[in-house]
């Protein structure tokens, strides 16, 4: 079969790799619909996430059609249509028993990797590194899934491809990032990145019935898609941050506060951003948390950080004592995407929401090495891409 394989820092490869085949009596097998590059295979591809290996498929954002079953696999059949989540769970653990299956104790075969990068190992991951598990990913024509059970949506015929993709990661991981700051009706929240999670943060948070909604970027079409969404727009090339949501807030700042953008936050005009491109690029430092450090300064006192964006490794200078002093809830993790999707499905069939509307760019599988590019680099308007093998 034909997969989007890594090959190094910025070398993705539309390769001839074998079939994937059942390993365990509890997997299935799904021939792949359709498929998306998520921001978080940029980390992969830009190499700030260690543990990936020579010919690793790629991607964790995947759709299709059960094509085999192992003979433990009850729930699905051949022929079932699935969005496939991005955490591996096994459905029967303490944790996810607790509905927190991003910390699936079962799912991730390298627990010591895992263990000793975190102390505890996560769940396992599709096409997410070695750290993870080191499964392959559903940016293929075919994809293997474990604990199948329950590391699957069924979708009904009626909705798209489109309309239901992103359950397996974007939707959910706006949503529980929003839930996660328990947003109350008078509430500011403020969202920093207006790529596709920050997008769906926008909208869980109208949904969610936040007063004010502020999404902060400096790609235009991505603000414009923001605040087609409900959002007022901060470009932080044109003005100040700390400044303009002091006007909207009125002076007190932000109730809830959202980092969807992670370890790679832009280098801006500002001395603390330009400190971190330095220190990474020798290696004393793996992330840069410009973000984070800026929504702790800005956030009211009492208020929550939800942070959905991905960190790797360690990070700097964080002010510990602004975060200690102001009373602040922090708020973390990969997604608990199985705890969400049944009420996000329900929300898609009512017409709540459409998730297409992120959707910028749909080629076939073979175009991904170069749509990587495109979309790292934010090339042609480019803000989400959805690729069919």
């Amino acid at each position: 079969m034909k997969a989007l394989c890594w090959h190094g820092k910025n070398d993705i490869r539309y390769d001839t790799v074998p079939d994937p085949s059942i390993e365990d009596s509890r997997d299935a097998i799904v021939k792949v619909s359709s498929c998306a590059i998520c921001g978080s295979d940029l980390h992969l591809y830009d190499h700030f996430i260690p543990g990936m290996e020579h010919g690793d498929i790629m991607g964790h954002e995947f759709m299709g059609e059960v094509v085999e079953v192992g003979a433990d696999t009850k729930r699905l059949k051949v022929g079932d249509r699935v969005v496939v989540p991005f955490t591996i769970v096994c459905g029967e653990c303490e944790q996810c028993r607790r509905g927190n299956f991003s910390v699936c104790e079962r799912s991730n075969r390298n627990r010591e990797l895992g263990d000793k990068a975190f102390g505890h190992a996560t769940a396992g991951l599709f096409g997410y590194t070695h750290l993870t598990g080191g499964y392959a990913g559903g940016q293929a024509e075919y994809v293997r899934v474990p604990f199948a059970d329950t590391t699957h949506v069924k979708v009904p015929d009626s909705l798209s491809d489109e309309q239901v993709l992103f359950l397996g990661d974007i939707f959910p991981t706006g949503w529980q990032a929003v839930v996660q700051c328990d947003v109350q009706p008078t509430d500011t929240v403020a969202i920093w990145g207006a790529g596709p999670v920050g997008q769906f943060c926008v909208r869980s948070a109208v949904l969610l019935g936040a007063r004010q909604v502020v999404c902060i970027d400096r790609v235009p079409e991505r603000l414009s898609m923001a605040a087609a969404g409900g959002a007022i727009t901060i470009d932080f090339d044109e003005e100040s941050v700390l400044e303009r949501l002091k006007e909207l807030t009125h002076g007190k700042g932000p109730e809830k506060c959202i980092d969807a953008v992670g370890l790679e936050a832009h280098a801006t005009r500002s001395l603390d951003s330009m400190y971190d491109r330095a220190k990474q690029a020798v290696m004393l430092e793996t992330d840069r948390p410009h973000v984070l450090r800026e929504m702790i300064y800005v956030c009211r006192p009492a208020g929550v950080l939800s942070v959905p964006g991905v960190y790797g490794g360690l990070v700097d200078k964080l002010p510990f004592g602004a975060l200690m002093n102001k009373g602040l809830t922090l708020r973390t993790g990969q997604t608990h995407v199985r705890r969400w999707t049944d009420d996000l499905l329900r929300r898609i069939e009512e017409g709540q929401i459409d998730p297409s509307f992120v959707i910028t760019h749909t080629v076939g599988l073979e175009q991904g090495p170069d749509m990587y590019r495109v979309f790292r680099d934010k090339l042609d308007n480019c803000i989400k891409v959805v690729l069919k093998p």
